[in-house]
């Protein structure tokens, strides 16, 4: 049965990517730069996207954990505030380093878990 689902999807996804004809694509309008920056020192949404990517990463979560769904400027949600408070402590531990290098980030306590790992898991009996 999974045989030919898989061999209909593939006789039917060339099909979903042509236009009709008579018809083209409008382009993508360009997104706006982010509003509402107060810790971040980036002004181009490429730039915010990066370093979202690393705190969701870092967190093992999605944007909708510190932000308002379709509203990213929002601070509705108090985990953004957290958040902010948080970004600023990795930016003066890491610029406390004479070299200069981003050697703490939100992955280094967090781990992938939204709550901070203060100590290493148990390891199980031998």
């Amino acid at each position: 049965m999974r045989c030919i689902v898989t061999f209909a999807l593939l006789l039917l996804l060339p099909l979903s990517g042509q236009d009709k004809a008579g018809t083209e694509k409008t382009p993508d309008k360009p997104q706006p730069n982010p509003t509402n920056l107060k810790v971040l020192k980036v002004t181009t949404r490429p730039e915010v996207i990066q370093i979202m990517h690393t705190f969701t990463a870092g967190l093992g979560t999605q944007c909708n954990y510190c932000h308002v769904q379709g509203n990213y400027a929002s601070d509705e949600n108090p985990k953004k505030e957290t958040a902010r408070r948080m970004i600023h402590m990795v930016q003066e531990i890491n610029g406390k380093f004479p070299d200069g290098k981003m050697l703490v980030t939100c992955y280094t306590c967090h781990r992938g878990e939204t709550q901070p790992k203060t100590a290493p898991e148990p390891k199980p009996p031998a």
